[in-house]
């Protein structure tokens, strides 16, 4: 796994969006329009629980937030409490990589490439 501001490469794939890792190791393209009606208030579109709501489904031990390569994807307080169940893992995007390749739990992850 690599990644530089506007991608990341994950299995030899590189990807110029945000992600999403799902528990069954699948990759998609993180759903940031469920998040836009709070960009306004964020001045940024922030991570959202409306965004999460896989999760449900998907049941992972762990979730991992890539906060972008410097950190500054804000959650919404809905999407903080929602993290609460699945023991989060939120950090810049870079500093998440060697952790996401070390995980044996079934985790999934939602990756923001820029800022």
């Amino acid at each position: 796994m690599k990644t530089e501001f506007g991608w990341i490469e994950i299995g030899g794939t590189r990807y110029d969006h945000d992600i999403v890792i799902h528990t069954d190791g699948k990759v998609s393209k993180r759903k940031k329009k469920l998040s836009k009606p709070y960009a306004g208030e964020y001045g940024h579109t922030p991570l959202a629980a409306e965004e999460l709501a896989f999760l449900e489904n998907e049941r992972p031990v762990v979730v991992y937030i890539g906060t972008g390569q410097e950190g500054d994807l804000p959650l919404t307080p809905d999407a903080i409490t929602l993290l609460e169940a699945y023991a989060p893992v939120v950090k810049p995007t870079p500093d998440l990589l060697l952790l996401l390749e070390r995980e044996q739990r079934k985790y999934a992850a939602v990756l923001h490439v820029t800022c």
